[in-house]
C-alpha cells in the first residue's frame, strides 16, 4: 500500500470516530439489538454514518443501543435534540438518509416513519 492510501484510510477512520464520540447538538441512536440487526439495522447505521460524513456534520453524534421493546417496528432510530426525542420505526437505508437530510439538517420530522415524539426536560 502506498503512503497516500494509508493516510486516506486513517483520515476516514478518524472521521468515523469523531461521529461516535464528543459533544453534539444532535445525537442519533440506532437500535442494534437482535431484532434490529435482523431487520437491517447494520445497513441503517452505515447509511447514517455515511450521510453524516458526506455532509460534514461535526455536531452530530451517532451511536447505538440494544433492544427497545418494539421488535415489530425495527429498525428503530432515535433523534435526540434539546427538549425532545423523536423515534422512527421501520427505517431502511433510504429513510436513514432522509432522517439526516430532512430532520437533522432541516428540522422536519418524517411523519411517515414516526413512532413517537417525546418532549423531555432540558
Amino acid at each position: 500500500m502506498k503512503l497516500e492510501e494509508l493516510r486516506k484510510i486513517r483520515e476516514r477512520a478518524e472521521a468515523e470516530m469523531r461521529l461516535r464520540t464528543g459533544q453534539a447538538r444532535v445525537k442519533i441512536v440506532v437500535g442494534m439489538g437482535t431484532s434490529g440487526i435482523a431487520a437491517g439495522a447494520r445497513q441503517v447505521l452505515r447509511a447514517i454514518l455515511d450521510e453524516v460524513a458526506q455532509r460534514n456534520l461535526r455536531d452530530v453524534l451517532v451511536t447505538q443501543t440494544g433492544e427497545k421493546g418494539l421488535a415489530a417496528k425495527e429498525p428503530l432510530v432515535e433523534v435526540h435534540e434539546p427538549g425532545r426525542i423523536t423515534i422512527y420505526g421501520e427505517v431502511d437505508e433510504a429513510t436513514a438518509r432522509r432522517i439526516v437530510a430532512e430532520h437533522v439538517v432541516n428540522g422536519r420530522v418524517l411523519e411517515d416513519h414516526l413512532v413517537e415524539l417525546r418532549e423531555v426536560p432540558t
